[in-house]
C-alpha cells in the first residue's frame, strides 16, 4: 500500500505543471524568486504548498503561522479529498477565467482560490468537532480575503470565484461541483429561522455578480442566475433567471453555463 501511495504522489500533473511554471516565472522575473521558491519550489507536493500558503496568509498576532501550518498539514494528511478538490479548483479557474494563463496564478495570486482552500481546512475542523477553531479560521478568512463562508457550509470541487470580493455563504448552504460565481454573491437566509435555511446550488450553475439567493431553496443543475438578481424561489434545472425578484427568462443556453461563463441575456423581440 505504501508503494502505491508513493506512485500516486509522483504522478501529479497539476503539481508538475505548477512547478514548471514556477521555474519559468523566476527566469522571467528574478525579483519574485524568493516568494515563488518559498511558496512552491521549496515543497514536494501541492498539499505542502497549500498548507504553507494558507498558513502564511492567515497567520497573525492572535495565532502564529506555525500553529496554522500544523493545523493545515494535519487536515491535508487526514483528508486527501481536500487537495483533490484544490486541484479541480485550479483547473476550473484556468479553464474559465480569461485572466488566468497559468496553473501557478491561483495558488500565488488569486484570493478567491486561496479563500476556498482556507475554507476547506475550516470545514475539516468543523467536521472533526473542533468548532471554535473553525470559527477562528472563518473570521481570519473574512478579514484577509473579504469572503465570509461558514465552516459548516458544504462546497463541492471545481469551484471558480472570480474577483472574489464580498462573497457570503451561509451555514446550511450547499454548493455543488463545477459552480462558478462572481463577486458580491450571497447565499443567505431570509430571517432568523433555525436549522436548514440556506440555498442548495446544483452542479454546473453560474451565479452572476451581485446575485442574492435567499432561503432554503434549490437552484437546479446547469442553471444561470443573472447579475444583480434576487432569487427567492426554487429554480428548475437548465434555466436562466433574472430580476428582482428573479423569474425564469429562458433556457440556460448551453450544457455547462459555469464553464462557458456566458452571462448575456437574449431578448425575444418577436
Amino acid at each position: 500500500m505504501a508503494k502505491i501511495k508513493a506512485n500516486v504522489t509522483e504522478i501529479d500533473p497539476v503539481w508538475s505543471q505548477i512547478t514548471e511554471e514556477a521555474r519559468s516565472a523566476i527566469q522571467a522575473e528574478p525579483l519574485l524568486g524568493g516568494v515563488i521558491h518559498t511558496t512552491i519550489l521549496h515543497h514536494n507536493s501541492i498539499e505542502c504548498a497549500l498548507a504553507y500558503r494558507v498558513s502564511l496568509k492567515l497567520g497573525s498576532g492572535e495565532m502564529s503561522e506555525q500553529i496554522l501550518r500544523e493545523i493545515c498539514d494535519e487536515a491535508f494528511q487526514d483528508d486527501p479529498e481536500l487537495a483533490l478538490a484544490a486541484r479541480a479548483d485550479i483547473v476550473a479557474v484556468y479553464d474559465r477565467d480569461p485572466a488566468c494563463h497559468r496553473f501557478l496564478q491561483p495558488l500565488m495570486f488569486f484570493k478567491g482560490f486561496q479563500a476556498i482552500q482556507a475554507y476547506r481546512v475550516a470545514n475539516w475542523l468543523w467536521r472533526k468537532g473542533r468548532k471554535d477553531l473553525a470559527y477562528f479560521l472563518q473570521m481570519r478568512i473574512s478579514e484577509v480575503f473579504g469572503i465570509d463562508i461558514h465552516p459548516a457550509a458544504t462546497i463541492g470541487k471545481g469551484i471558480m470565484i472570480d474577483h472574489a470580493h464580498s462573497i457570503v455563504i451561509g451555514e446550511t448552504a450547499v454548493v455543488g461541483d463545477n459552480v462558478s460565481m462572481l463577486h458580491s454573491v450571497t447565499l443567505g437566509g431570509t430571517g432568523k429561522e433555525d436549522e436548514d435555511r440556506h440555498p442548495k446550488i446544483g452542479d454546473g450553475v453560474l451565479i452572476g455578480a451581485g446575485a442574492k439567493v435567499l432561503g432554503n431553496i434549490t437552484v437546479g443543475h446547469c442553471s444561470r442566475i443573472a447579475a444583480g438578481s434576487v432569487v427567492l424561489e426554487t429554480v428548475p434545472p437548465c434555466k436562466t433567471v433574472a430580476g428582482v425578484p428573479a423569474r425564469i427568462v429562458g433556457e440556460a443556453g448551453c450544457d455547462q453555463p459555469s464553464n462557458t461563463m456566458d452571462q448575456t441575456l437574449v431578448s425575444d423581440t418577436r
